[in-house]
Formats: structure tokens, C-alpha cells, sequence
């Protein structure tokens, strides 16, 4: 659960230039397109630990504002993974879901429960990134330290 509103949590998703700030991996920002987060805008990342990063991007494949985020994201050769944030609202916050699917690449090639013990973890480490910007962002707003 993060503790700001559904509003707080889109602003942070919303903001293109913040993916490298909460998503494990990526690592640096190159360019992000005017309309993201609309659908078929994309946001131009590397992943990685320099000096092997790979160059690639991200883009927005379905989005309702303040409740879902679809993304189709890629890191050639490596390959691309479907993610999907929803946020749900709750007493005292938002509740963030975030699934990942392997749809390409060799990433395919590695046992279901492996894949989901590795993207578990990830993930959960994201979504504690991300809640850390919504929650001290929010905070910030309302000038709490």
C-alpha cells in the first residue's frame, strides 16, 4: 500500500523522466515523448550497468488516468515484457498491483517459477521505489518533512 492518493501515484507514473528513479534496471533517461503517458507514446531508456547498457524503450499500450498503466517494455537483445500497474484506492492511500510478463526474447526461454521468483522481487523493490517518490512527493505538497 502507498500512503498518498491515487493522484500522487499517477503523477509519479506520469512523469517519464521519473521511470529510472523507481524501475530496478533502468538506469538512464534519453529522451521522453510530449503526449506520454498516452497510448503509443513511448519513453526512451537504458538498462543496464555502464558501460554494457542497452539501449531501448518503453510505450504506453493502454492507460485509464489515476487507475492503469500498460506498458510494453524493451531492452534488445535481452528481450520485451508486458507490465501492468493498477492503483486502487484505500483508506489511507493507493493500492498499487503491478504484473509482468515475458513476451520475447530469451527471458522466454527461463521456467515459469523461476521467472516469477525474479520478477516477484523486482518488482516488489519498484513498487517500494515508487511509493517512496508518491508518498514523500505528497508530503512535500502539503510542506511535511
Amino acid at each position: 500500500m502507498v500512503a498518498a492518493p491515487p493522484a500522487k501515484v499517477w503523477a509519479v507514473l506520469a512523469d517519464g523522466w521519473s521511470y529510472p528513479l523507481w524501475v530496478v534496471g533502468a538506469t538512464h533517461m534519453r529522451d521522453v515523448d510530449s503526449s506520454w503517458p498516452a497510448v503509443g507514446s513511448r519513453i526512451h531508456h537504458s538498462v543496464g550497468v555502464w558501460p554494457l547498457m542497452l539501449e531501448d524503450d518503453t510505450e504506453v499500450l493502454d492507460m485509464e488516468v489515476e487507475r492503469r498503466l500498460e506498458l510494453s517494455a524493451r531492452a534488445w537483445p535481452t528481450g520485451a515484457a508486458r507490465v501492468q500497474l493498477e492503483l486502487s484506492p484505500v483508506e489511507g492511500g493507493t493500492r498499487v498491483t503491478m504484473n509482468e510478463f515475458v513476451e520475447s526474447g530469451p527471458g522466454r526461454l527461463v521456467p515459469g517459477p523461476v521467472e516469477g521468483l525474479m520478477l516477484r522481487v523486482r518488482n516488489r523493490e519498484s513498487l517500494a521505489r515508487l511509493a517512496s517518490i508518491a508518498e514523500n512527493r505528497a508530503r512535500e505538497a502539503v510542506g511535511q518533512r
